[in-house]
This record gives structure tokens, sequence and C-alpha cells, in this order.
């Protein structure tokens, strides 16, 4: 059953790979339709997609592409790589030799990002080797640049979830490093989430840094496990934010209840950390968020996966516990930047429209 307030993707990462696709001449209006997106709400950099939508995207891209990175690597990647990759890595007894695992075995497929891991001093970092000029795709310089970006950003997460699952908790992070700017959309704060650590942006290479440690931890998955993992690929991706025991991710999953109709206080959240509320907020600070913004985040996402199931915005109002639906809109153009009734026609035009959507191209997604 679907989750009501399953975590929203920024439309950036979406909007970025379809406009590659005007320079390479790939016609992505059938991929678009297959996710249910409306190419119109690409031009709006502070919209949302449900992982669904971007799950369904993916998918199709894949399907259209026959390359695991879609297009974004120098050289394309084929169908089922992944799969080997992990299928290596999945008998190894600890995490730190299923990252060997992969960093020997990613050296045999073509055009599979190259990475080494390194760790000393308490430290292991997973760093991704710089990224190869893109061949034979005619990209203006700025495109390339943007299709880098993506790859890094499509790696590094995959590295971080990926790990997570296979030890089946939360993989702390100390440090990330993104080899490309601060961008404009989607903001700082939207990297910050995803990888549950504060980001630097401008570095030399892409990496992630964690405690040593977290290598010795023993694998708990197994080939069952990971052809169920697999199935849902990439889902898990986008939906799961950082798999496990934060108490922000806790905090989170306690609100989400909420907004599916079950009530939930502080104090019920603080007594599931087996903490005071004083000390939650304490505890959220530190993790660079509070009460509020994930209440927030919460509400915001369960309202747009409302609308894309065509809910009103007096239902969604009632059932997420406003005082009165102007209340409720007021909140959602805070949100988006938009009015609920513009949001719903603007994510709906698609399914009423679609034959007319003109032919929109990508490089990767």
């Amino acid at each position: 059953m679907e989750n009501p307030a399953a975590p929203t993707v920024s439309v950036e990462f979406v909007r970025i790979p379809v406009l590659l696709a005007g320079e390479t001449g790939v016609d992505l209006s059938s991929c678009l339709r297959a996710a249910d997106i409306d190419p119109r709400i690409l031009d709006r950099p502070d919209a949302r997609l449900t992982a669904d939508q971007v799950t369904r995207l993916t998918r199709a891209l894949w399907q259209m592409t026959g390359d695991e990175l879609m297009g974004l690597g120098a050289e394309p990647v084929r169908r089922g790589t992944f799969r080997v990759i992990c299928l290596t890595m999945i008998h190894r007894p600890d995490l730190g030799r299923a990252l060997e695992r992969m960093v020997d075995v990613s050296r045999v497929f073509a055009g599979v990002p190259r990475s080494v891991l390194l760790r000393g001093g308490g430290r292991a970092r997973l760093e991704l080797a710089p990224t190869p000029p893109m061949i034979g795709a005619h990209l203006s310089p700025e495109s390339a640049a943007a299709a880098s970006r993506l790859q890094a950003e499509f790696v590094l997460i995959l590295w971080h979830r990926f790990s997570a699952w296979l030890i089946g908790r939360r993989l702390k992070l100390t440090a990330v490093h993104l080899p490309f700017p601060e961008p404009g959309y989607p903001s700082w704060r939207t990297y910050d989430d995803i990888f549950g650590v504060h980001v630097t942006f401008g570095a030399e290479v892409g990496a992630l840094e964690f405690d040593e440690a977290v290598l010795a931890s023993p694998l708990v998955r197994n080939e069952a496990d990971l052809e169920d993992y697999l199935r849902e690929s990439p889902n898990l991706l986008y939906s799961e934010r950082d798999y496990g025991s934060s108490a922000s991710a806790v905090v989170r999953r306690a609100l989400a209840l909420g907004a599916s109709g079950r009530a939930t206080s502080t104090a019920d959240i603080a007594a599931m950390l087996s903490i005071s509320v004083p000390h939650l907020r304490r505890v959220l600070r530190q993790e660079g968020t509070s009460l509020g913004r994930l209440r927030e985040d919460v509400l915001r996402d369960a309202a747009i996966a409302g609308l894309e199931r065509g809910e009103t915005a007096e239902e969604l109002s009632a059932r997420l516990g406003f005082s009165e639906p102007s209340a409720f809109r007021r909140a959602f153009k805070r949100w988006t930047g938009r009015t609920p009734g513009s949001y719903r026609d603007g994510a709906s035009a698609d399914s009423t429209n679609s034959a007319a959507f003109s032919p929109i191209s990508t490089d990767g997604a």
C-alpha cells in the first residue's frame, strides 16, 4: 500500500536530463507518459515529484537507452551490470570487503564509474574517480557539466543507500564531497537531507566519508533479498531517505503516521526514542533539523501525493489536520510557490493531454 507521506523528489533531478535530451535528439515523451509526468512541471524548479513517478521514469529510461546510467557516462553501462556487481558483493562477510569487491569488479565493466576505497586514522573514504568527458554526445560544455553532475549525484546516492541496505541499518556519514559548484536548485538543504550530513560542494572528486569501524559491519542480506531489492529498483533509492535509526528518521516516520490519520504528538515521538521532549529538540538540532521543519516536509509530501491521487484541497485540509482549507492553501503555497489548484492542474495535465506531448529528449536521469 502506498505511503501517503512518502518523501517526494525535487523536479530538478528529472528536469536536467530532459533538457539534456534536447541536444541529443532522444524523444522522451513516451517515458514521461509512462511516469505520469507533465512536461510543463519541469519548468518549475520548486516543484516536487513522487518517488513512484521518478522510479517509473528511470525504468522507462533504462528500457529506452539500454544503459543503466541512462546516457550520463562516457560509455553505456549494459543492462544487468548492477545486478552482477551486487551478486559479487552479497556473499562477502562484511561491508568493507563488499566495497573492496565492488571497486575491483567495477573495473571490468565498460562505463561503470571507477572508485577507490581509502581507510586509515579511523576514517573510511569511498571516492569517485573524475568522470571522463562524454564522447559522441554533441553536448555543449554546460550540458556536459550537467550530465557529469547528475552521474556523480546518482552514483554517490546509490553507494550510500545500497551500503546501508546491505548492513540493514543507517550508514552515518561524517562528510560528503560533491565535485560541482553548489546549484541554485535543488538547494543545499536538499542534499543535506539526502545524505544526512552537511554537504561540501566544489570538491576535486566526489566522496563519501564515514567511521572506519562501519566497514566491519556484517552483511545481513542474501541473494533472495537482493532479488527482491532489484525487483523494486530504483524505488528504494528515491523513497528511503537515510535507511534508519537517526532521530530525524524516527520522527519523520512518526509524523508520517500522523499524516495518515493516526495522531502523533511531540511527547509520543519523544517516548519512542526514550528521551524527554527538550532532549528530542536538542538531538534534532544536532542533526541540523527541527520538529517544525520535519513536520512541514511530511505535510508537503503528503499533500503532493494526495493531489497526484486526485484529492481536493478540502479533503487534504481535513485529512492533514488544518483548521480550514484556506490555511492549507496558504501552507501549500509556502511549500511549493503555487496554489493546490494550479499544482493539481499541472500535475494532471499529462493524463488528460498525453496525446499532445511534444517530443522531448534527454541524455540521462
